[in-house]
Formats: structure tokens, C-alpha cells, sequence
């Protein structure tokens, strides 16, 4: 088990930036890590994943763009996620998680079993 630690969630405007971490208490280099985020009243949503082992990226069309992940090659313990040119649809919890890689890293349904407690994002118009 792995446990995760979001943090630098915060209050933006509309067209700024923010980058969020995901600590994690292990390196990860055999997982699929992914961040998620839950609006207000809205169901979770997948927003990026990334295979820690190969560095392969996956992201919805709402943020293809936009955001980036990115992983620290030292350690493989700290997942990233760069958000540029942010809207006021982007405001959330955001949440990571991470599950042993196969070859589903990514796509809709893949089993994630660790998960952190949330960072709070709003943007504002």
C-alpha cells in the first residue's frame, strides 16, 4: 500500500497557473499514477495519468494542453501536476492515486487502489 499526500492547491483567476504534488510514502516506479477531481455536486473525473515506469502520459480532451503531469526520475515519489491557463470549470478537489501499473494505465476503469485525501483548487472568473 502507498500512501499519498496532495498539496499545492489554491486560489487562482482565471488564466493562471498552478502546480500540484502528490507525495507519495514509496517510490512508485511500478505504478500508474493519476490524478482526478471532483467538482461541486459532480462525479469524480480522470484528468491525467502517467506510467512511472515508461513516462507515458494520458489526458481528457477538457485539459489536453493544458495540464501536464510529470514524475521525479530520482525516486519515483513525487507525482506533479502542471496546470496552465486555468478556468473557472477547473475549480475542484483534486485528488492522486495510484495503482500497480499493467497495461490499462490510463484508460477509463483502471483499478487504482491508493488514493490521497484531496487539495482544493478554485478558479475564479
Amino acid at each position: 500500500q502507498v500512501q499519498l499526500v496532495e498539496s499545492g492547491g489554491a486560489s487562482v483567476q482565471a488564466g493562471g497557473s498552478l502546480r500540484l504534488s502528490c507525495t507519495a510514502s514509496r517510490s512508485t516506479y511500478l505504478y500508474c499514477m493519476g490524478w482526478f477531481r471532483q467538482a461541486p455536486g459532480q462525479e469524480r473525473e480522470a484528468i491525467a495519468a502517467i506510467s512511472s515506469r515508461t513516462g507515458s502520459t494520458v489526458f481528457p480532451d477538457s485539459v489536453k494542453g493544458r495540464f501536464t503531469i510529470s514524475q521525479d526520475k530520482d525516486k519515483n515519489m513525487v507525482v506533479y501536476l502542471q496546470m496552465n491557463e486555468l478556468k473557472p470549470e477547473d475549480t475542484g478537489v483534486y485528488y492522486c492515486a495510484a495503482g500497480v501499473w499493467t497495461v490499462t494505465c490510463g484508460t477509463v476503469g483502471f483499478p487504482y487502489r491508493d488514493w490521497g485525501q484531496g487539495t482544493e483548487v478554485t478558479v475564479s472568473s
